[in-house]
């Protein structure tokens, strides 16, 4: 049986409510616990580098991916067990999902949303069928619902479109969806 991997899309930032960081060490713990690997966007700030910090003190496998300009400023954590620098951010994006067997965006910022949307847009295009979970933590995320109902309910998008994206609200219930989706 081959290692499952998961890729973490989230914050470089910390967030206002500490309970975005929480979760995300909480997240990494559990995706090293369940044996699986850690695939996220290497760096060693925010909530990226909770989750990353949390896998490797469980004792988990971390997959980071770089762009060169973001080194200095994401503070690339170098100390993971694999970790790849690329030239731009649309490889970093790609190399991230085709290095992963589901996708999870925890809270963050425009990186999150442009990550998640690459990824939604592959899917809906049929380049990938991996599962997408969007983690609510404390109901950060009802806008982008609200958002995406819209954008189907206007006629912008076919309402198969919902169906790619599965909502969590916290890091257990993440696990027990991916669980489903991946074994």
């Amino acid at each position: 049986m081959t290692q499952k991997s998961v890729c973490v899309y989230c914050g470089s930032r910390n967030g206002a409510n500490s309970a975005y960081s929480e979760a995300a060490k909480t997240f990494g713990t559990l995706l090293a616990q369940e044996g699986w690997r850690l695939v996220y966007g290497a760096g060693d700030v925010g909530l990226m580098g909770e989750v990353a910090r949390a896998a490797q003190s469980a004792g988990g496998d971390t997959f980071g991916v770089i762009p060169v300009h973001l080194l200095r400023r994401e503070v690339g954590k170098t100390d993971l067990t694999r970790f790849v620098v690329t030239e731009t951010m649309h490889e970093r994006k790609k190399v991230m999902i085709m290095n992963a067997d589901a996708v999870v965006v925890l809270p963050g910022g425009p990186g999150s949303l442009d990550e998640l949307f690459e990824a939604l847009t592959w899917r809906q295009l049929g380049l990938h069928e991996k599962p997408i979970l969007v983690m609510n933590v404390d109901g950060y995320w009802n806008a982008l619902h609200d958002l995406l109902q819209q954008v189907i309910g206007q006629g912008f998008a076919d309402g198969s479109l919902a169906e790619f994206i599965t909502w969590v609200d916290d890091p257990s219930d993440a696990m027990s969806t991916l669980r489903e989706f991946l074994t």
